[in-house]
């Protein structure tokens, strides 16, 4: 019998400063590979803490304010969920590995609910928002193999879905349960009945970042669709050419038909204290029309309502 290796996606470098031909480099995909912490911690004059479910917009943000603004060196940012990033506000550092982080951010990105935890500590004075998502779509493999196409046919006995983990990504999960059972109500599919698959086997969940799991899960054939943020999946259907396809479950916001059933998400900025010498520009920047452009080239979009 032949044993296959496994293979693990190749996701492409993510960082404000572009590496150098010549900068040396170590990373195995199946060991040693740290996708969500970006950039020099020792030498970035802005240090930034997000949430990391629009990771690829954030990126080309952050490269663009850099290359506006090169004498801030580099930008450090992380892109995990929102409970570690405050976590290691609270202790001063964040063991990643075997490695040790001891930056404090400048900003902070990600839901309200978080930051208005931060306010209330004194770590900010205040947050808005500055971008939201679309809604959610399911995610399947290239050709859809098992011919799903739309809700319906994730209650079929034969159908494996890939969640975000309820315990360690709780915002997300969130979002991606209410829009499975509000759509559910809306097309006359009992909820009980959505309820039980959800708390079956025919669930996997990520561990700990699904915005990275959940495409390995369903390129590893050990699910046959996942229901991710529409930004989420445009990314993976992008930089995995061939490998995903997007089967919409309802209108995405500005598409006719748009029902709130289709939840979706916005997200919030601000400064930590002062925010550094860096902290304020970035928060004029992320709010101008170069980073309006970038994120709806992302498959994001500013605020409504």
């Amino acid at each position: 019998m032949t044993r296959r290796e496994p293979a693990f996606l190749s996701w492409p470098e993510e960082v404000a400063r572009p590496r150098q031909r010549d900068d040396p480099a170590f990373a195995h995909a199946g060991t040693n590979l740290i996708l969500d912490f970006h950039g020099d911690p020792l030498n970035a004059q802005l240090v930034v803490f997000s949430d990391g479910n629009h990771h690829m917009a954030l990126e080309e943000s952050l490269r663009a304010f850099l290359a506006r603004h090169p004498d801030a060196v580099d930008v450090f940012y992380a892109t995990t969920p929102p409970r570690v990033l405050v976590e290691a506000i609270a202790k001063g550092h964040l063991r990643v590995g075997n490695l040790t982080l001891s930056r404090a951010p400048h900003v902070f990105i990600g839901p309200a609910p978080v930051l208005d935890g931060l306010v209330e500590r004194g770590l900010m004075t205040s947050h808005a928002r500055f971008m939201q998502s679309r809604g959610n779509v399911l995610l399947v493999r290239q050709g859809n193999p098992k011919s799903i196409t739309g809700l319906r046919d994730l209650l079929r006995d034969d159908v494996r879905l890939a969640l975000s983990n309820p315990e360690t990504e709780a915002a997300s999960y969130g979002v991606y349960r209410d829009t499975l059972r509000g759509l559910a109500a809306g097309a006359g599919i009992d909820v009980g009945v959505l309820d039980k698959l959800l708390a079956s086997d025919r669930v996997v969940h990520s561990a700990a970042i699904h915005h990275r799991e959940i495409p390995q899960l369903v390129a590893d054939d050990r699910a046959d669709a996942a229901i991710v943020y529409y930004h989420l999946a445009l990314r993976y259907t992008r930089v995995f050419a061939g490998l995903f396809e997007i089967v919409k479950l309802a209108p995405l916001v500005g598409e006719p038909g748009f029902t709130p059933a289709n939840r979706v998400t916005a997200y919030h900025v601000g400064r930590i204290g002062e925010g550094g010498p860096w902290g304020a520009r970035l928060l004029d920047f992320m709010n101008g029309d170069d980073v309006a452009s970038i994120y709806r080239h992302h498959g994001l979009q500013r605020p409504t309502g």
